[in-house]
Formats: C-alpha cells, sequence, structure tokens
C-alpha cells in the first residue's frame, strides 16, 4: 500500500478537481430508512418472498386503492404476466403507443401476440384516443394504455372504446406512481395496472415490478405465472404438510420480488409523497424558466392530469434530429446527462421487419423521438443545478 493514496483522500481529491460534478438525469433517495429496514429483513433470515413482500402490496393497495396486488421481478414482467393473465395469445392484436418503451410492446410478443401500433398526440405524448378505433380489427383483444413519463393517458376516452369494442385494457403505469387521472388513480381504472420499481422511478426497489387488479380471477392467474406455474387456487389434500409440492397446471416463470427489494420499498414508499412534491417542484421550475422559449414546446399536464414527473421531457419545435443529438453532445461534454424521451417504437428493426413498417406511419411519434430531450430532474434538485442545465440548453439552441 506504500505510495498509494487514501481512498477516502482520492474522493476529496477528485471532487475538488470537478470530476464528480456530473448531474444525473436522476438519482435514488435514500436515508437511513432503507437501512434500517434491510436490515430488519436480513436480522429475520427471511430473504425471499415473504412478510416484507406482504407489506409492500399491502402499502401499494393503500396508494392505488385496489383489491389485489401481485408483486414482481420488474414492470417488464409485470405486462408479460397481465397478458398471460387476460388470455391473450398467438392470432390476437393488441394496441400499442406507438412512442413509449420498448417493453410495452415486447410484453405483446412473449405471449404470440401480435401489435397494432397507435400514433400519440402532440401534447401529452400518450397514446391519441382518436386514433385507436381505426386500429381496431375482429382480432384485437386489448389496449394497452402508457401514462408517459408520469402524465396519465386520456382514460376516459380509452375506457369507452374498451367497452364499445369489448376489449381489455391494460394501464402501463411504468413511470406513474402515485399519478392520479380525474381523481382515481392510474392502474384502478383498466382491467390490470403494470407499476415500475426502477432506479429512474419516483421510489425504488432497485428492479421490481407491481401489478393491481380488482379483479380475482386475473388476481390468481398473475400469481400462478409468477411463480413457476403453481395454482394458487387449485390445491390437493396435502396442502400444509412438508410433503405437499403444489399442483402445477400451468407453465410458469420466477418473477417474484424478493423481501430484501420490497424492504426498500417500504422504506420509500414512506417517502413517497414527499418525493412526488419535490419533483414537481423541480418541474415548475423547469417550466417557469423556459416558458416563452421559441425553440421549444414543453410537457403538458391537463387539467386533472396528476403529472409525476418520472421525466422531464421536452420537445425541440424544429423536429431537427441532428440539431437535438449535437445539443446532447454538448451537455454530455459538460457534464450533464440526457436521453430521448424514449422511442418510436414502430420503427425499431424487429417491429419494421415483422410487421412491414415504413417511415411516415406514426408521424407524431417519429417526430416525439427524434425532438426530445430528457433533463435531469430529481428528488431535492437545487436550483443552480438546473440553472447549469437551463444556461447550457439555451446557449446550444441560440
Amino acid at each position: 500500500m506504500k505510495g498509494k493514496m487514501p481512498y477516502s483522500s482520492l474522493i476529496d481529491k477528485c471532487m475538488k478537481r470537478g470530476r464528480w460534478e456530473m448531474i444525473p438525469i436522476t438519482k435514488p433517495y435514500f436515508d437511513e430508512d432503507e437501512v434500517k429496514s434491510l436490515k430488519e429483513c436480513l436480522d429475520s433470515g427471511w430473504v425471499t418472498q415473504g412478510p416484507m413482500t406482504e407489506r409492500f402490496e399491502s402499502l401499494f393497495k393503500e396508494e392505488h386503492p385496489c383489491k389485489y396486488a401481485v408483486s414482481v421481478s420488474s414492470c417488464t414482467a409485470a405486462l408479460h404476466i397481465a397478458l398471460l393473465a387476460l388470455g391473450i395469445g398467438s392470432g390476437d392484436e393488441v394496441i400499442v403507443p406507438a412512442f413509449t418503451w420498448i417493453t410495452s410492446a415486447s410484453c405483446v410478443e412473449y405471449v404470440g401476440g401480435d401489435v397494432r401500433f397507435v400514433d400519440v398526440e402532440a401534447g401529452t405524448m400518450n397514446i391519441d384516443p382518436e386514433k385507436i378505433e381505426e386500429a381496431i380489427t375482429p382480432k384485437t383483444k386489448a389496449i394497452i394504455a402508457v401514462h408517459l413519463f408520469g402524465c396519465p393517458a386520456k382514460m376516459d376516452e380509452i375506457m369507452g372504446i374498451a367497452k364499445k369494442h369489448n376489449l381489455y385494457v391494460v394501464e402501463d403505469c411504468a413511470c406513474a406512481i402515485g399519478a392520479a387521472y380525474k381523481g382515481k388513480k392510474v392502474g384502478t381504472i383498466g382491467d390490470v395496472g403494470c407499476f415500475s420499481f426502477h432506479p429512474r422511478k419516483a421510489i425504488t426497489t432497485g428492479e421490481g415490478g407491481m401489478c393491481s387488479t380488482n379483479n380475482e380471477r386475473l388476481y390468481c392467474k398473475m400469481l400462478q405465472y409468477k411463480n413457476h406455474g403453481a395454482n394458487p387456487v387449485k390445491r390437493e389434500e396435502g396442502y400444509g404438510k412438508p410433503y405437499y409440492m403444489g399442483v402445477y397446471d400451468e407453465v410458469g416463470y420466477n418473477l417474484r420480488l424478493s423481501d430484501i427489494q420490497a424492504a426498500v420499498g417500504i422504506a420509500q414508499f414512506k417517502k413517497l409523497h414527499l418525493l412526488l412534491e419535490d419533483r414537481k417542484r423541480c418541474a415548475e421550475y423547469y417550466m417557469e424558466k423556459l416558458h416563452g422559449c421559441p425553440h421549444v414546446i414543453l410537457p403538458a399536464a391537463p387539467k386533472g392530469f396528476g403529472h409525476t414527473y418520472q421525466s422531464f421531457v421536452i420537445l425541440l419545435k424544429s423536429g431537427d434530429r441532428e440539431a437535438r443529438n449535437r445539443i446532447m453532445v454538448e451537455m454530455q461534454r459538460q457534464g450533464i446527462q440526457t436521453r430521448p424521451g424514449t422511442i418510436a417504437i414502430a420503427r425499431t428493426e424487429f417491429n419494421r421487419k415483422k410487421y412491414g413498417l415504413l417511415d411516415g406511419e406514426c408521424p407524431m411519434a417519429e417526430f416525439c423521438e427524434d425532438a426530445s430531450l430528457t433533463l435531469p430532474i430529481y428528488p431535492f434538485m437545487k436550483p443552480d443545478v438546473q440553472d447549469r442545465v437551463l444556461e447550457l440548453i439555451c446557449r446550444a439552441m441560440a
């Protein structure tokens, strides 16, 4: 060790040199609550799915009032078992917005179904209800309504269309924990809600997800699919005996959330409203400073839509992808992390090939991908840090 700088001194030196002044696109917020909850879990000796998971599910049901909650390993897993529980399979079609994270569509492929892409609105960047009906065919079985970046989709219109055509509705609430639509929490409006606890979300378990439903049959099927196919209803005479192994009448998966992850989630839930409120404060600061900027379109938050600002995404009015990319590269060079909003999934390589899609089929989704720029946002972000982001963006756009 002789001649080597102590680790603590190295940290101090790097910070003084500014190497650690990068502004991340987001970051989770932890304090002693998570440490305490984790210690409780580890001291119990039960670290797989168990009592902590049950407590986490109970806290979720208090926040998003529903009869049943099923914790899983990710929102991708949640979407997967939701479609399985709904009976979506080969030959069935599911409507998906053309501008969303790729798993909103991939989950349809997992179960052997086909995707029908629908373009999005200019304001909310969510699925455009006016374009849904023209995509419905006799094979259509469900609509996946994504609450993108924490802004609820227009659920009144979507539920009306679904009722008219006898379709299921799956709410992709990956970005929208705590969000409300006209006074009702997202994930409680459609048949199933699917949530994410990835580190970019408002609260996190590292990786993790949740399904919400008020339908007991769907609840039991989702329990079964996440747990190796073990039927939670059909139980033989030996149930409860040490030799009993269960009834496996479906092929299932191992998509369970561990008690270690749930312990973190329990602590995070205590801070949910505080964290959401501060995200809103940060978003309002950006909105105030960028108001009137001729180069950008700001995030829309219609009246009655409780935007949680999981991401703060602006659009360059020009739609110039190369100009947007140059701004992002310059921000990276200056130590500010950014990303496009998300993906125009109708023009990904897989979907182009499978469905024969061409450029221009979902023009607003393509515009949103090309023009979107995600600004750093996280709880307790200081105004001077936001000012640094704003200064660089404005300079680059000018």
